[in-house]
């Protein structure tokens, strides 16, 4: 999957859920996450975009790109 790193940001900060939070709920290296919202990180296996969406509670959808 293409994660869509500005959407990501987007959601996140509309539901005021800090980076550091978003790394308790996932999981994920917080470096990971702040790269993969600024566009960074391109692509990511789908396990890792499913688990921010669910942390986000949104449709994986919602955080990522066409490809």
């Amino acid at each position: 999957m293409k994660p869509d790193g500005p959407a990501i940001r987007r959601v996140r900060k509309a539901q005021n859920m800090s980076l550091r939070m978003l790394q308790e709920l996932t999981g994920l290296n917080r470096g990971y996450l702040s790269r993969m919202e600024r566009g960074h990180i391109r692509t990511s296996d789908d396990e890792r975009v499913r688990t921010i969406a669910n942390a986000l509670q949104v449709k994986p959808a919602a955080i990522t790109q066409e490809e």
